[in-house]
């Protein structure tokens, strides 16, 4: 009998062998007891009843955000701790003693302010955060990427990044150096916003993500070994919870003791009432497919961008991705019901547990019992999002009949000279240097690198538009993630795109979206589309970290004309001093791309 079904099939009482503060440290996510959600938070002005006055979902993010005047502050220390998420005791790198790391809530127009405070040690290395899907319009230097906009925060220094809300709806954060968030620093963030659709309860992150048992570090180094041993996810989490077969630990596999039926996440619902679901991908390999036993979903946003509501009985999330869904508790008092993670081991196979489970319990059902609920069915498809043409932003926003350059990019896997296994974008795979900020040598006027082919850089000068043509040669999806913009998705399919464009009146939006999988004389293309209307450098790379680990990235040089005429803060030049005085002693640790 498989694990997940000894799970599902096993003693009636779901009984949790581990406490809280031993799976997941400080952090309530994934219990009973997790923090009640508004509409909004309320400590602030409330023009005509709203932080956001008598804005709505069809008003535009880009040309209509508020201004509210709040700035919403956190303070974090990054530091290693032991915690057994799924039972298996492991080191990991944790935000404030937390896993999942904390909720950030803000309002759709505040200002979002977090001290990090780096006290890695043992060993020590640098570190960064990513706020993924913000656009960073006036704050490009705090995107948070080493090597692009700052240098890594040093071992014992502090960085503040300041930003603001300009879109609303369900994100994540996760530090951005090498593939450290794999070991645990990332969390949910949630926006508050206007709603197309009247829900009755905000039931918050539902934090989906594939967990493996050894760390980071000697995951990218077996990737980087001749020849390559890929490691496969051990498990499936929801909320930074699930239990794990034990019996898979051999001696000697793993340094850490392993607890049988550590704790699964637990969630409420109310009966007769539409309950908000916020989806996240928080993963590093796989991506993810969701169902509620029973019930059928409604998507309200993809994203950061709301959608014209459609109902499905699976969401599929890729690596990065967040989807906002509607659930009507049609059940009785008493009922439990199962929801689960499972991961499409159809395009991603290998993972030893691939299954996620959580309970979800009315008010009057035992909250220790088992559900008894049978699985709704789902297919891999072409390993990609829902097909173009059923997501429909509320927004409407029509590309430019003609984009001012195009850009095609061919994705390939293959050798270096040494032997390495590396990702190729355009026949280049990137690599970092985390000393050299982009940003800050665009802000000089020097945006060109002749002698650095390996930064993988784009410069489009003047042009107003953007299309990239991406042609994916490998036999693996990439969940391709582009910084600070929503990019139409105009087409996709196998072989040659034959310049038809799904809903070309008002594409698909959102800032990640997977591939299909190609060969290597048949890709997969994907065309996306996007404005120049945000001077800065953005990364445009696979969020699956084995992927951009081995240089599946590019970075795009946008209106280099603008860059010299922003003032970045001087604290940015300081992460440089600081990274050099520390790097300058201590040996760096950078076998991989670096980001």
């Amino acid at each position: 009998m498989s694990w997940i079904n000894t799970i599902l099939q096993g003693a009636a009482v779901l009984s949790a062998n581990l406490k809280q503060s031993e799976t997941n440290g400080l952090s309530l996510l994934g219990t009973l007891n997790s923090s009640q959600y508004g509409a909004f938070l309320m400590n602030n002005p409330l023009p005509q009843g709203f932080p956001w006055g008598t804005r709505t979902t069809s008003s535009n993010p880009k040309t209509d955000c508020p201004l509210t005047g709040v700035t919403r502050r956190y303070d974090w220390t990054i530091k290693r701790g032991y915690l057994a998420p799924d039972g298996v005791n492991k080191s990991m790198v944790l935000i404030n003693g937390q896993f999942p790391g904390p909720l950030i809530e803000a309002n759709w127009g505040d200002t979002i302010s977090v001290t990090i405070r780096n006290r890695l040690d043992a060993p020590e290395e640098g570190t960064s955060m990513h706020w993924h899907g913000f656009l960073q319009s006036d704050t490009p230097w705090y995107d948070g990427v080493p090597s692009v906009q700052q240098c890594p925060i040093a071992p014992g220094k502090d960085f503040t990044y300041t930003f603001k809300a300009e879109m609303y709806g369900t994100s994540w954060y996760h530090t951005h150096l090498g593939s450290q968030y794999m070991d645990g620093p990332f969390g949910p963030i949630t926006i508050y916003g206007p709603t197309q659709i009247p829900y009755d309860v905000d039931l918050g992150p539902v934090i989906l993500n594939d967990w493996f048992h050894t760390n980071s570090s000697d995951f990218i180094r077996k990737g980087f070994s001749i020849p390559a041993v890929i490691t496969f996810p051990d498990n499936n989490l929801i909320n930074g919870k699930m239990d794990y077969d034990c019996s898979l630990i051999t001696n000697g596999s793993y340094p850490a003791q392993c607890t049988s039926s550590a704790g699964l996440a637990k969630f409420k619902f109310m009966p007769g009432k539409t309950h908000r679901l916020r989806l996240i991908n928080a993963g590093s390999a796989v991506t993810q497919k969701f169902t509620i036993d029973g019930y059928r979903m409604t998507v309200i946003a993809n994203d950061f961008v709301p959608v014209k509501p459609y109902t499905t009985n699976v969401v599929t999330l890729g690596v990065g991705q967040r989807t906002d869904i509607l659930v009507k508790a049609t059940g009785k008092g008493t009922d439990s019901v199962w929801m689960r993670a499972d991961m499409d081991t159809g395009c991603f196979p290998g993972p030893t547990q691939p299954h996620a489970l959580a309970a979800i319990y009315y008010p009057e059902a035992n909250q220790n019992a088992r559900p008894t609920t049978k699985a709704t069915g789902w297919v891999s498809g072409n390993c990609g999002n829902d097909v173009l043409s059923s997501t429909v932003p509320l927004v409407s926003a029509k590309p430019p009949s003609t984009p001012a350059v195009t850009q095609k990019i061919d994705m390939t896997l293959g050798f270096n000279e040494t032997g390495s296994l590396l990702f190729f974008m355009n026949a280049e795979s990137f690599r970092a240097n985390w000393n050299n900020p982009l940003l800050l040598l665009a802000n000089l006027g020097n945006t060109s690198y002749p002698q650095h082919p390996e930064w993988n850089t784009y410069n489009f000068g003047k042009n107003t538009s953007i299309r990239f043509i991406v042609n994916n040669y490998t036999p693996i999806p990439h969940a391709m993630h582009l910084h600070a913009h929503n990019f139409w998705i105009l087409a996709e399919g196998t072989g040659v795109w034959d310049g038809n464009i799904t809903n070309q009146d008002n594409p698909q939006r959102r800032d990640t979206h997977l591939t299909g999988i190609g060969t290597a004389t048949m890709p997969y293309y994907t065309v996306v589309e996007f404005e120049t209307d945000n001077p800065g450098v953005w990364p445009f790379h696979c969020h699956l970290s084995a992927h951009s680990a081995a240089g599946m990235l590019i970075n795009v040089i946008e209106r280099p004309d603008l860059i010299p005429d922003k003032q970045i803060p001087s604290v940015i030049a300081q992460t440089c001093r600081d990274w050099a005085a520390w790097s300058g002693t201590h040996v760096v640790d950078q076998i991989d791309s670096g980001l």
